[in-house]
């Protein structure tokens, strides 16, 4: 492999989720952008034939390290019995939102949802399934949410394309049925519906607190 390939791999995962255009990784270098993109098949090759756990993924000439698909179930498991409960209902709609909506806001969520999401948003930040993905340009600014790459890899994702498609929140709500079965596989406990909406009681009435001015 070229002598590049360290220094591409060390860039890959220190930009981690965000990854790296294929114009800015080609500007480190100091490289043509087309030798760069050959190295990039080439590094990506490499990791299609080897035993190791690791893939390189791109879209719209973005790239990032992930962990290869076959191992999501491993992974899913994982993180299943080390989670300390498991998503709330709340948690999962807000989680398929953001997914096929994004980047949305805090109050767009809870247009579609008809309740309140700010515990939600909070708990699916802590999993690392959600990040904050810039403020919209409107007045007050709020966060705007996308999901990471940790959420692509959870389900055995490659791109956010991948997920099935589905028809527009029509009427402004949220249809649990046909492909966001891919969400509501496990249904949550009690516990964690009393959790999360404690969360946004405590929030406060307008639900401003996670999307005030910083």
């Amino acid at each position: 492999m070229s002598q590049y390939q360290g220094e591409i791999e060390s860039i890959l995962y220190t930009l981690g989720d965000e990854g790296i255009s294929l114009k800015n990784l080609a500007a480190i270098l100091g490289l043509h952008v087309s030798a760069v993109r050959q190295l990039l098949e080439e590094l990506q090759k490499d990791y299609e034939t080897s035993e190791g756990g690791l893939t390189l993924l791109h879209h719209h000439e973005v790239y990032r390290l992930a962990t290869k698909p076959k191992y999501a179930p491993l992974l899913h498991q994982y993180f299943s019995e080390h989670q300390p409960t498991s998503l709330s209902q709340a948690a999962l709609e807000t989680m398929a939102i953001v997914a096929y909506q994004q980047p949305v806001t805090r109050i767009d969520v809870d247009q579609i949802r008809g309740v309140k999401s700010t515990g939600a948003l909070q708990t699916l930040i802590s999993r690392q399934m959600i990040k904050e993905a810039g403020r919209k340009e409107v007045p007050g600014r709020p966060i705007l949410y996308a999901t990471t790459s940790y959420f692509l890899d959870y389900f055995g994702l490659n791109s956010i394309n991948d997920l099935p498609p589905l028809t527009e929140f029509s009427s402004g709500k949220l249809d649990q049925n046909g492909n966001l079965d891919l969400f509501f596989r496990n249904r949550p406990s009690q516990t964690d519906e009393l959790e999360e909406g404690h969360q946004d009681e405590t929030n406060g009435n307008d639900g401003t607190t996670s999307e005030g001015h910083r």
